[in-house]
């Protein structure tokens, strides 16, 4: 700043003369000079009309910045209050008053530090008893609202993405938080968004709701199979086998905890006595538990009213005998679909291969896991005892078993199972892969990628054999399993001694060191990187305290890199529920496989939302926009 500069040319002409005359050095100038010079800085910035600043007070520097935030977010939202047109019988009465000003400061609030990147602060004095000052030029004030919007321009993209591939859980969770961010915009009626998919610019705040409902009224349920508490059912959209969903369904008593619907598959257990005739289904959209990972979005939705939307619950009746075969049928024709993929080769079966894989069928059946060990290796039954045990194992309708060959193994794809746990707030469905070795043993049993997340990787335009396909998919498989069934060791294994390990945001950069400099430049962050050892210990206590953990994987990007071999970069959204916690976020690895079944990540970040400050170029238009990628390391 021009005042910096000017003070230190005052020290350095009038002052420094005079210390030195004393006796004393130039060392006492630069303990004095900051002192003075912000001093000067804060008094000057406060009485200037082009900046907007907020104190702050606490026992430590973080406390006292925190404050600082704070007052300067109440002084933002008194000068934008004018600016923001928000509709007063939209909010939730229960969060304060309901005065055009408190509800704009309310609002203003949810805009956390963390989305106030454009201010600066200052320490005025240390701990104990801190003070420190935080300022912002208002020109900069629009970029936080623009921000914003990005991150509602991000839902909508992701929702259209979701919505082609049949993936309804994530295309209704998308756009419903984004319409609930739309809310807190300082002008939500002028929300303009260009789809991509239909190719027209819309309104937001009239055409979520209007895509919304059009999605609910495409799902259609039917009763498949009863099978005494037991319910089988087949779940539809637009008469096709929905990729994933996930519902509540009124047991009798209570609405359940969420159940998922994977390849239009699901099974539900009503409580004793309760009758399946006219069966009661909301379909998830709020996503509440997860939204908890974005303190931002949790704040908003305190603030307004849920939104609710009519189609999202429906009744099921039990069919008469000629409509239950229909969907008994089209349950089996889903079964035998999730192993089958459009490209690889599949193999002939031979019976040694299908005599394991429907002993193992029905070991799970009957629940006599030993039965079935003579066909594992030792770590390979360990990995199906885990599995079995992970949730209440139930396999789901009648297999069809595809065989594929990778790197002189053998893949049983797939066989669909369901889980179920005493604890959790969720049931899951999943498609069991089994990888027998050369001496044709079991050695490895992993959840599969749904059928569209494979053949998006067997879909891509590049010049890879079916082999290197598949073994992006194995490896995708067998890393989300491996949180799945907390295999710790194995997690070891695959990761790089000196791999780059990030867990957030952009905020400054890391120096290059080790082995793995090559992969690194100045965009990436330090604050939040972890080494191997720490982020192991993190995950290992995550295991402890999780009942259960599951990922899910959807709208991959990857790319060959150009760091020799097989080394591929894969970016992939990644749903992460657990017991306990729940997010959704971007990942990111490189990883070399050139041995598929013992890969090396040389980089893996996660990021919970896209950052503009990555990978801008092209913006929305760029699929790595605001995300980490291979260019960055």
């Amino acid at each position: 700043m021009e005042m910096l500069k000017s003070t230190k040319t005052y020290l350095q002409r009038y002052i420094l003369p005079s210390l030195t005359g004393r006796g004393l050095g130039v060392g006492l100038l630069f303990l004095l000079f900051p002192i003075i010079s912000f001093a000067q800085d804060v008094e000057a910035i406060k009485g200037d009309a082009t900046y907007l600043w907020g104190e702050g007070y606490g026992q430590t520097e973080a406390a006292a910045k925190q404050a600082a935030l704070a007052d300067l977010m109440t002084k933002i939202s008194v000068s934008v209050s004018s600016e923001f047109s928000i509709d007063e019988e939209e909010v939730n009465t229960g969060s304060g008053d309901v005065d055009s000003k408190s509800i704009v400061e309310n609002v203003v609030k949810t805009y956390t530090s963390g989305t106030l990147t454009n201010t600066e602060t200052v320490i005025i004095k240390a701990a104990p008893d801190a003070h420190v000052f935080a300022y912002i030029k208002k020109s900069e004030i629009d970029k936080i609202f623009k921000g914003r919007q990005d991150r509602i321009f991000s839902y909508m993209r992701s929702a259209e993405n979701a919505e082609k591939d049949g993936r309804i859980d994530d295309a209704l969770r998308n756009f419903y938080w984004g319409y609930t961010l739309l809310k807190s915009l300082q002008h939500p009626n002028d929300c303009r968004y260009k789809s991509k998919v239909e190719g027209s610019e819309e309104i937001l705040v009239n055409w979520i709701p209007e895509k919304m409902n059009a999605i609910l009224g495409n799902l259609k349920a039917d009763i498949a199979g009863v099978e005494g508490d037991i319910i089988q059912l087949i779940v539809n959209y637009k008469g096709e086998p929905v990729t994933s969903v996930d519902f509540r369904f009124m047991d009798g008593q209570n609405f359940s905890n969420i159940c998922s619907a994977k390849g239009g598959m699901a099974e539900i257990e009503l409580r004793p006595g309760a009758s399946p005739d006219r069966l009661q289904i909301k379909y998830e959209f709020e996503y509440m538990g997860q939204s908890r990972q974005d303190k931002e979005l949790e704040q908003v939705m305190k603030i307004f009213h849920g939104t609710p939307f009519a189609k999202a619950t429906t009744t099921v009746n039990l069919g008469k005998k000629k409509e239950m075969k229909v969907a008994q049928q089209q349950f089996q024709t889903a079964a035998a679909a999730v192993g089958t993929a459009t490209h690889a080769v599949k193999v002939a079966q031979p019976d040694e291969f299908n005599t394991a894989v429907l002993a193992i069928i029905d070991a799970i059946k009957k629940k006599q896991y030993a039965s079935v060990k003579q066909y594992f290796t030792d770590e390979g039954f360990g990995m199906f005892d885990a599995l079995v045990h992970y949730g209440d194992a139930r396999i789901l309708g009648t297999p069809a078993l595809n065989f594929y060959e990778l790197q002189g193994r053998t893949i049983c794809r797939s066989i669909p199972m369901s889980f179920t746990f005493k604890n959790n707030k969720r049931k899951f469905t999943e498609d069991v892969t089994l990888t027998f070795n050369a001496e044709k043993k079991i050695e490895s049993v992993a959840f599969g990628l749904s059928k569209n997340a494979r053949d998006a990787v067997f879909e891509k335009q590049a010049p890879w054999s079916d082999d290197v396909r598949m073994s992006i998919v194995t490896f995708l498989e067998n890393y989300k399993t491996a949180f799945a069934l907390k295999r710790l060791d194995y997690i070891r294994s695959i990761f790089d001694d000196n791999a780059i390990i990030i867990v957030g945001h952009v905020t400054k950069a890391a120096p290059k060191s080790g082995e793995n400099a090559r992969y690194s430049n100045s965009d990436i962050v330090k604050y939040n990187r972890l080494d191997k050892n720490t982020y192991l210990n993190n995950l290992e206590k995550c295991f402890k305290s999780n009942e259960f953990i599951n990922i899910r994987f959807s709208d991959s990007e990857i790319s060959r890199m150009g760091v020799g071999g097989d080394t591929y970069g894969i970016q992939i959204h990644q749903d992460y529920y657990s017991s306990s916690y729940g997010d959704t976020g971007y990942l990111f690895v490189l990883v070399d496989l050139n041995d598929v079944f013992q890969p090396c990540i040389k980089v893996r970040t996660w990021q919970p939302e896209r950052d503009p400050n990555l990978n801008a170029n092209g913006g929305w238009d760029n699929p790595h926009y605001g995300l980490y990628w291979g260019g960055n390391f």
